[in-house]
């Protein structure tokens, strides 16, 4: 029989087989992630949809180890038939290094110090074939035997010459060879939702940012072209990978529900991939990071989930961690009394979010009013520290809130 396919051209049993056994997997590790934390009493600081950064199943982990090690073993057979002076890097780099010192004007004639990189590129290319920075036991590349090798290349006791192109061995080396690797990576394997990943990829760009800052910069061709796979794949992940229900509040109310773990799930995994696309504050520009953060993400769908949350608590505690992920020094130099023009909605919402509290304890006990209270004077805070003054005076105003100028020196 013909097998049955999609529009995809994926046949549809095995496809939904696949599907079901995913998310078999998935609600176990999610069930034994529940009963770990049970057990070490972490369950009540714990929000769905931050704590899972690897989302993969065990086969697929299996298969793709099985595939790694299969590579791994083909490409030790790449040289096998070649003499090792003509693949060890050790033995090239010596017959030069001899050629230089010997006979320095023949060599430098020869434009030998422009040839290396290219001959050494697919060398090193075959030493990298899994690397990725994105795994935890990552070896640093400069630990590796093709760096040491080729660290001190050129440096003889007598005084180098100051157009000698050898300095510039292995930041050539590491824009023709590293930074294509990580575009690659960048495209391909980097998962924006993942914290970890994230933080890896920020920390290896500014490895090389800080390290190689001749090559790795605004005007270097391969950053640019890296830089630009890192936000084609942030914005990738906005519209493909963010997904905000809606539903009714009366839904929501029982907090046990399926649509309520979902939403909240949901909500919480936005959080995350706002924090880790703001990770990347420092290297990408904040024109570009709060077009992507603000109003790609928080405007377009946190948002619209701060609707439907319930006023009080737990929508401060949202408000909170969404301002925790916001870089500091975004409102250090702000003057007047407004914050930065793309968050005004948010700033909006938490007046609104004021005025609600206040009019839903209206007529209640004075406990619920003192809790009210306590909202609203958290609720300038918040705005406080986001250098939104005229918003913060304006709701300690409308709510006679005297502590105004210790709140705002106490964010």
């Amino acid at each position: 029989m013909a097998p049955n396919l999609d529009s995809f051209g994926r046949d549809r049993a095995l496809y939904q087989e696949h599907a079901k056994r995913r998310i078999a997997e998935r609600e176990a590790r999610r069930t034994r992630r529940r009963q770990a934390r049970e057990q070490t009493g972490k369950m009540a600081d714990h929000l769905e949809g931050l704590s899972s950064d690897d989302e993969e199943t065990s086969t697929d982990i299996t298969n793709f180890n099985l595939e790694k090690d299969r590579i791994s073993k083909e490409s030790s057979k790449v040289f096998e038939d070649v003499l090792e002076s003509f693949y060890s890097i050790d033995c090239i780099k010596s017959q030069f290094e001899a050629w230089r010192s010997k006979y320095y004007m023949s060599y430098k004639d020869a434009y030998i110090g422009l040839c290396l990189p290219k001959l050494f590129n697919p060398l090193i290319r075959l030493q990298l074939l899994t690397w990725t920075p994105l795994e935890a036991k990552c070896r640093d590349f400069e630990n590796m035997l093709w760096f040491e090798s080729l660290l001190f290349y050129g440096c003889e006791e007598r005084e180098q010459e100051k157009d000698d192109v050898d300095v510039a061995l292995l930041p050539t080396i590491v824009e023709k060879v590293i930074l294509p690797k990580l575009t690659v990576i960048a495209e391909n394997m980097w998962d924006p939702f993942s914290t970890t990943q994230t933080s890896r990829m920020v920390g290896i760009t500014l490895k090389l940012i800080n390290g190689y800052p001749s090559v790795v910069n605004a005007e270097n061709k391969n950053t640019q072209v890296y830089l630009k796979a890192l936000l084609l794949r942030m914005r990738r992940t906005l519209d493909d990978d963010v997904f905000m229900p809606l539903y009714p509040k009366n839904v929501l109310e029982n907090k046990n529900s399926g649509p309520y773990l979902f939403f909240q799930r949901q909500f919480w995994s936005s959080v995350k991939l706002l924090g880790n696309f703001l990770q990347w504050y420092g290297i990408f520009s904040n024109k570009t990071l709060q077009e992507l953060s603000i109003d790609g993400l928080l405007n377009r769908y946190i948002l619209m989930a701060f609707q439907n949350s319930e006023y009080g608590d737990d929508s401060i505690k949202k408000a909170q961690n969404v301002i925790n992920c916001f870089p500091k020094q975004w409102f250090i130099n702000l003057k007047g009394e407004r914050t930065i023009s793309q968050l005004e909605n948010f700033c909006r919402y938490l007046v609104h979010l004021a005025d609600t509290i206040y009019r839903n304890s209206i007529g209640c006990s004075d406990v619920e009013k003192r809790n009210a209270r306590e909202n609203i004077k958290q609720i300038v805070k918040l705005l406080a520290s986001v250098r939104a003054l005229d918003h913060a005076m304006s709701v300690a105003s409308d709510h006679n809130v005297k502590e105004f100028k210790s709140l705002i020196e106490g964010k």
